[in-house]
């Protein structure tokens, strides 16, 4: 089963600021993958090819980096996961540009159920927050998506210390 997976945030920053979270988001001064509500990526090594991590269950490699351009990973876990993620800086003008975060996989065996069922909603949430994120951080109002009843279900059944929801300035989450 093909998964073509894509997420896009139109920014008011340069691509020079908005690449600038992509570099820093394994570092404390992380902003686009806030920590609380989401597991954070964590990585064997600083940012750069060939570093293994994952954030959840979800393992991957670091496939591809251009500083403040775009960052790929190869997914190596959970099985039947067969491609890859990443996050791109797409250039419009010099005051704004688009983020992007893609997958392009192929599903195997458990995988072709979990996706659909588990991964998918969870991960749709968490890059749309993640995006608001972005906004925020570069100063522009954060278009929060609210999370469907199924992802606050699967996060109910999670460990307590994942259930935070993100708080965004001047902006509450929506239940």
């Amino acid at each position: 089963m093909k998964v073509v997976n894509v997420h896009q945030r139109l920014l008011y920053a340069s691509p020079e600021k908005a690449g600038a979270l992509l570099d820093a988001l394994t570092s404390p001064a992380n902003t686009l993958w806030r920590g609380g509500a989401w597991p954070r990526m964590a990585f064997d090594r600083p940012l750069g090819v060939g570093a293994a991590g994952g954030h959840g269950p979800i393992r991957y490699t670091v496939e591809a980096y251009e500083p403040g351009e775009s960052l790929r990973f190869r997914f190596t876990g959970p099985a039947g996961f067969n491609g890859w993620h990443g996050l791109a800086v797409l250039d419009a003008t010099a005051a704004h540009c688009v983020l992007e975060h893609r997958i392009e996989m192929t599903l195997h065996g458990a995988a072709r159920l979990t996706w659909p069922l588990l991964y998918r909603p969870m991960h749709d949430a968490l890059i749309e927050d993640a995006l608001a994120a972005a906004q925020a951080t570069l100063g522009n109002r954060p278009r929060v998506v609210p999370w469907s009843p199924w992802v606050r279900v699967l996060r109910a059944l999670m460990a307590p210390s994942a259930r935070p929801q993100p708080h965004y300035p001047e902006t509450t989450h929506a239940q």
